[in-house]
Protein backbone atom coordinates (compact mmCIF):
# COMPACT_ATOMS: atom_id res chain seq x y z
CA UNK A 1 0.00 0.00 0.00
CA UNK A 2 1.23 3.48 -0.82
CA UNK A 3 1.72 6.22 1.69
CA UNK A 4 -0.98 8.94 1.48
CA UNK A 5 0.25 12.20 -0.03
CA UNK A 6 0.00 14.87 2.71
CA UNK A 7 -0.12 17.66 0.12
CA UNK A 8 -3.23 16.16 -1.47
CA UNK A 9 -4.89 15.74 1.92
CA UNK A 10 -4.08 19.35 2.73
CA UNK A 11 -5.40 20.55 -0.63
CA UNK A 12 -8.65 18.62 -0.13
CA UNK A 13 -9.13 20.36 3.21
CA UNK A 14 -7.85 23.77 2.18
CA UNK A 15 -10.04 24.11 -0.95
CA UNK A 16 -13.39 24.21 0.91
CA UNK A 17 -11.88 26.64 3.40
CA UNK A 18 -10.61 28.92 0.63
CA UNK A 19 -13.95 28.72 -1.11
CA UNK A 20 -15.77 29.60 2.12
CA UNK A 21 -13.42 32.53 2.69
CA UNK A 22 -13.99 33.76 -0.88
CA UNK A 23 -17.75 33.40 -0.46
CA UNK A 24 -17.53 35.44 2.74
CA UNK A 25 -15.56 38.19 1.02
CA UNK A 26 -18.04 38.16 -1.83
CA UNK A 27 -20.97 39.16 0.39
CA UNK A 28 -19.53 42.68 1.00
CA UNK A 29 -18.83 41.91 4.69
CA UNK A 30 -18.23 45.53 5.73
CA UNK A 31 -21.71 46.85 4.87
CA UNK A 32 -23.30 43.57 6.01
CA UNK A 33 -21.76 43.85 9.46
CA UNK A 34 -22.42 47.60 9.74
CA UNK A 35 -26.11 47.43 8.78
CA UNK A 36 -26.77 44.31 10.85
CA UNK A 37 -25.07 45.77 13.92
CA UNK A 38 -27.06 48.98 13.51
CA UNK A 39 -30.28 46.97 13.32
CA UNK A 40 -29.37 45.15 16.52
CA UNK A 41 -28.55 48.41 18.26
CA UNK A 42 -31.83 49.96 17.09
CA UNK A 43 -33.71 46.90 18.33
CA UNK A 44 -32.10 47.16 21.74
CA UNK A 45 -32.75 50.90 21.75
CA UNK A 46 -36.51 50.49 21.28
CA UNK A 47 -36.64 47.87 24.03
CA UNK A 48 -36.85 44.56 22.17
CA UNK A 49 -36.31 41.51 24.34
CA UNK A 50 -33.54 39.05 23.53
CA UNK A 51 -35.57 36.76 21.26
CA UNK A 52 -37.18 39.54 19.22
CA UNK A 53 -33.88 41.38 18.89
CA UNK A 54 -32.23 38.16 17.69
CA UNK A 55 -35.01 37.67 15.12
CA UNK A 56 -34.53 41.22 13.87
CA UNK A 57 -30.77 40.74 13.59
CA UNK A 58 -31.19 37.40 11.78
CA UNK A 59 -33.70 38.88 9.33
CA UNK A 60 -31.49 41.86 8.52
CA UNK A 61 -28.37 39.68 8.28
CA UNK A 62 -30.00 37.27 5.83
CA UNK A 63 -31.31 40.16 3.74
CA UNK A 64 -27.94 41.92 3.64
CA UNK A 65 -26.14 38.70 2.73
CA UNK A 66 -28.54 38.10 -0.14
CA UNK A 67 -28.03 41.63 -1.44
CA UNK A 68 -24.24 41.47 -1.20
CA UNK A 69 -23.98 38.12 -2.95
CA UNK A 70 -26.45 39.20 -5.62
CA UNK A 71 -24.34 42.28 -6.30
CA UNK A 72 -21.09 40.37 -6.73
CA UNK A 73 -22.64 37.62 -8.85
CA UNK A 74 -24.44 40.03 -11.16
CA UNK A 75 -21.42 42.32 -11.59
CA UNK A 76 -18.86 39.52 -11.99
CA UNK A 77 -18.33 39.88 -15.75
CA UNK A 78 -18.03 43.66 -15.58
CA UNK A 79 -15.67 43.45 -12.59
CA UNK A 80 -13.48 40.95 -14.47
CA UNK A 81 -13.46 43.09 -17.62
CA UNK A 82 -12.41 46.19 -15.70
CA UNK A 83 -9.84 44.32 -13.61
CA UNK A 84 -11.32 45.38 -10.28
CA UNK A 85 -9.45 43.93 -7.31
CA UNK A 86 -11.00 42.40 -4.23
CA UNK A 87 -13.83 40.74 -6.17
CA UNK A 88 -13.66 36.97 -5.50
CA UNK A 89 -16.04 35.97 -8.31
CA UNK A 90 -14.20 38.07 -10.90
CA UNK A 91 -10.86 36.68 -9.66
CA UNK A 92 -12.10 33.09 -9.95
CA UNK A 93 -11.79 32.36 -6.22
CA UNK A 94 -15.42 31.20 -6.14
CA UNK A 95 -17.83 30.39 -8.94
CA UNK A 96 -20.57 32.75 -10.03
CA UNK A 97 -23.08 29.93 -9.66
CA UNK A 98 -22.08 29.31 -6.04
CA UNK A 99 -22.55 32.98 -5.21
CA UNK A 100 -25.94 33.09 -6.94
CA UNK A 101 -26.97 29.98 -4.97
CA UNK A 102 -25.88 31.66 -1.73
CA UNK A 103 -27.80 34.82 -2.65
CA UNK A 104 -31.05 32.97 -3.33
CA UNK A 105 -30.66 30.81 -0.23
CA UNK A 106 -30.19 33.87 1.98
CA UNK A 107 -33.15 35.58 0.30
CA UNK A 108 -35.38 32.57 0.96
CA UNK A 109 -34.32 32.47 4.61
CA UNK A 110 -35.00 36.19 4.87
CA UNK A 111 -38.74 35.70 4.19
CA UNK A 112 -39.74 33.67 7.29
CA UNK A 113 -37.23 35.48 9.49
CA UNK A 114 -38.66 38.87 8.47
CA UNK A 115 -42.28 37.81 8.92
CA UNK A 116 -41.41 36.38 12.34
CA UNK A 117 -40.69 39.97 13.40
CA UNK A 118 -44.36 40.77 12.78
CA UNK A 119 -46.47 41.18 9.63
CA UNK A 120 -45.86 44.92 9.17
CA UNK A 121 -42.18 44.74 10.09
CA UNK A 122 -41.73 41.72 7.84
CA UNK A 123 -43.40 43.20 4.78
CA UNK A 124 -41.51 46.46 5.25
CA UNK A 125 -38.16 44.71 5.54
CA UNK A 126 -38.83 42.45 2.56
CA UNK A 127 -39.76 45.55 0.54
CA UNK A 128 -36.39 47.07 1.43
CA UNK A 129 -34.55 43.88 0.46
CA UNK A 130 -36.48 43.71 -2.83
CA UNK A 131 -35.53 47.34 -3.53
CA UNK A 132 -31.86 46.51 -2.93
CA UNK A 133 -32.07 43.59 -5.37
CA UNK A 134 -33.72 45.92 -7.89
CA UNK A 135 -30.77 48.29 -7.44
CA UNK A 136 -28.29 45.50 -8.19
CA UNK A 137 -30.15 44.19 -11.21
CA UNK A 138 -31.36 47.41 -12.83
CA UNK A 139 -31.71 50.65 -10.89
CA UNK A 140 -28.00 51.30 -10.26
CA UNK A 141 -27.70 52.34 -13.92
CA UNK A 142 -30.69 54.70 -13.85
CA UNK A 143 -31.53 58.11 -12.43
CA UNK A 144 -33.42 56.27 -9.65
CA UNK A 145 -30.25 54.68 -8.28
CA UNK A 146 -30.70 56.59 -5.01
CA UNK A 147 -34.17 55.22 -4.29
CA UNK A 148 -33.27 51.74 -2.94
CA UNK A 149 -30.80 53.31 -0.51
CA UNK A 150 -33.41 55.75 0.76
CA UNK A 151 -35.93 52.93 1.15
CA UNK A 152 -33.47 50.60 2.86
CA UNK A 153 -32.04 53.07 5.37
CA UNK A 154 -35.36 54.82 5.94
CA UNK A 155 -37.22 51.62 6.76
CA UNK A 156 -34.61 50.20 9.16
CA UNK A 157 -35.74 52.29 12.17
CA UNK A 158 -39.34 51.51 11.26
CA UNK A 159 -38.71 47.76 11.13
CA UNK A 160 -37.04 47.88 14.55
CA UNK A 161 -39.96 49.80 16.09
CA UNK A 162 -42.61 47.61 14.45
CA UNK A 163 -40.94 44.47 15.84
CA UNK A 164 -42.10 45.53 19.32
CA UNK A 165 -45.13 43.51 20.49
CA UNK A 166 -47.19 46.71 20.72
CA UNK A 167 -45.98 47.79 17.24
CA UNK A 168 -46.13 51.53 17.97
CA UNK A 169 -44.48 52.52 14.71
CA UNK A 170 -41.42 54.75 14.33
CA UNK A 171 -41.07 58.47 14.82
CA UNK A 172 -41.11 60.63 11.70
CA UNK A 173 -37.69 62.05 12.42
CA UNK A 174 -36.07 58.60 12.73
CA UNK A 175 -37.40 57.55 9.33
CA UNK A 176 -36.47 60.90 7.74
CA UNK A 177 -32.95 60.80 9.15
CA UNK A 178 -32.53 57.20 8.02
CA UNK A 179 -33.62 58.10 4.50
CA UNK A 180 -31.18 61.04 4.39
CA UNK A 181 -28.36 58.79 5.59
CA UNK A 182 -29.31 56.33 2.86
CA UNK A 183 -28.97 59.02 0.20
CA UNK A 184 -25.59 60.00 1.65
CA UNK A 185 -24.50 56.35 1.71
CA UNK A 186 -25.32 56.02 -1.99
CA UNK A 187 -23.42 59.16 -2.94
CA UNK A 188 -20.44 58.23 -0.78
CA UNK A 189 -20.35 54.63 -1.95
CA UNK A 190 -20.35 55.54 -5.64
CA UNK A 191 -18.12 58.63 -5.50
CA UNK A 192 -14.67 56.92 -5.57
CA UNK A 193 -15.62 54.70 -8.54
CA UNK A 194 -17.56 57.12 -10.74
CA UNK A 195 -15.00 57.21 -13.54
CA UNK A 196 -14.57 53.42 -13.63
CA UNK A 197 -18.33 52.90 -13.54
CA UNK A 198 -18.89 55.32 -16.42
CA UNK A 199 -16.39 53.43 -18.56
CA UNK A 200 -18.48 50.30 -17.94
CA UNK A 201 -21.80 51.92 -18.83
CA UNK A 202 -23.15 52.52 -15.31
CA UNK A 203 -25.08 55.78 -15.29
CA UNK A 204 -26.78 56.17 -11.94
CA UNK A 205 -27.67 59.53 -10.44
CA UNK A 206 -24.15 60.30 -9.10
CA UNK A 207 -22.63 59.38 -12.48
CA UNK A 208 -25.01 61.74 -14.24
CA UNK A 209 -24.12 64.51 -11.79
CA UNK A 210 -20.40 63.87 -12.09
CA UNK A 211 -17.72 63.48 -9.43
CA UNK A 212 -17.48 67.18 -8.58
CA UNK A 213 -21.22 67.74 -8.16
CA UNK A 214 -21.60 64.48 -6.24
CA UNK A 215 -18.82 65.49 -3.87
CA UNK A 216 -20.48 68.87 -3.30
CA UNK A 217 -23.89 67.26 -2.76
CA UNK A 218 -22.67 64.57 -0.35
CA UNK A 219 -22.52 66.76 2.80
CA UNK A 220 -26.10 68.03 2.32
CA UNK A 221 -28.02 64.91 3.38
CA UNK A 222 -25.48 64.22 6.12
CA UNK A 223 -25.87 67.63 7.73
CA UNK A 224 -29.64 67.51 7.16
CA UNK A 225 -29.80 64.16 8.99
CA UNK A 226 -27.87 65.69 11.89
CA UNK A 227 -30.32 68.58 12.09
CA UNK A 228 -33.36 66.29 11.96
CA UNK A 229 -31.98 63.97 14.65
CA UNK A 230 -30.92 66.80 16.94
CA UNK A 231 -33.98 69.02 16.60
CA UNK A 232 -36.76 66.64 15.51
CA UNK A 233 -37.54 64.98 18.88
CA UNK A 234 -39.37 66.93 21.52
CA UNK A 235 -37.20 68.55 24.15
CA UNK A 236 -33.60 69.79 24.08
CA UNK A 237 -31.04 68.39 21.68
CA UNK A 238 -28.92 67.06 24.52
CA UNK A 239 -25.10 66.95 24.68
CA UNK A 240 -24.69 64.44 21.83
CA UNK A 241 -27.07 66.40 19.64
CA UNK A 242 -25.15 69.61 20.25
CA UNK A 243 -21.83 67.91 19.49
CA UNK A 244 -23.20 66.34 16.31
CA UNK A 245 -24.54 69.67 15.08
CA UNK A 246 -21.25 71.36 15.92
CA UNK A 247 -19.06 68.91 13.98
CA UNK A 248 -21.29 67.91 11.04
CA UNK A 249 -20.86 70.94 8.80
CA UNK A 250 -17.15 71.63 9.55
CA UNK A 251 -16.15 67.99 9.00
CA UNK A 252 -18.15 67.78 5.76
CA UNK A 253 -16.57 71.06 4.56
CA UNK A 254 -13.09 69.81 5.45
CA UNK A 255 -13.73 66.74 3.30
CA UNK A 256 -14.50 68.95 0.31
CA UNK A 257 -11.45 71.15 0.85
CA UNK A 258 -9.10 68.15 1.10
CA UNK A 259 -10.54 66.44 -1.97
CA UNK A 260 -7.92 67.87 -4.33
CA UNK A 261 -5.05 66.26 -2.41
CA UNK A 262 -6.91 63.18 -1.15
CA UNK A 263 -9.50 61.72 -3.50
CA UNK A 264 -11.36 59.88 -0.74
CA UNK A 265 -11.48 62.83 1.67
CA UNK A 266 -15.20 63.55 1.07
CA UNK A 267 -16.01 59.89 1.68
CA UNK A 268 -13.93 59.82 4.87
CA UNK A 269 -15.63 62.98 6.12
CA UNK A 270 -19.01 61.49 5.26
CA UNK A 271 -18.17 58.37 7.27
CA UNK A 272 -17.32 60.49 10.34
CA UNK A 273 -20.55 62.50 10.14
CA UNK A 274 -22.62 59.40 9.38
CA UNK A 275 -21.11 57.67 12.41
CA UNK A 276 -22.11 60.58 14.62
CA UNK A 277 -25.59 60.61 13.07
CA UNK A 278 -26.08 56.89 13.67
CA UNK A 279 -24.92 57.26 17.26
CA UNK A 280 -27.35 60.14 17.75
CA UNK A 281 -30.13 58.04 16.21
CA UNK A 282 -29.40 55.27 18.70
CA UNK A 283 -29.34 57.75 21.59
CA UNK A 284 -32.64 59.27 20.50
CA UNK A 285 -34.39 55.93 19.91
CA UNK A 286 -36.81 55.18 17.08
CA UNK A 287 -40.18 54.43 18.64
CA UNK A 288 -42.65 56.90 20.15
CA UNK A 289 -42.48 57.14 23.91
Amino acid sequence: MGTPDPSRAYAATAWPLRRAAALTRSCHPGPVVAVTATAGALGAGVGLDGIRCALLVAAVLSGQLSVGWCNDAFDARRDAASGRRGKPVAEGAVSRGAVWAAAFTAALLCVPLSLACGPLAGVLHLTAVAAAWAYNLKLKATALSWLPYVIGFGTLPAVAALTLPSRPGPTWWAVTAGALLGLAAHLGDVLPDIEDDLSNGVTGLPHRLGATATGLLLPVPLVAASVVLALGPAGPAGPWGVVTLAVAAPVALAGLLLARTWRKAPLAAAAVVAGADVALLLVRGTAPV
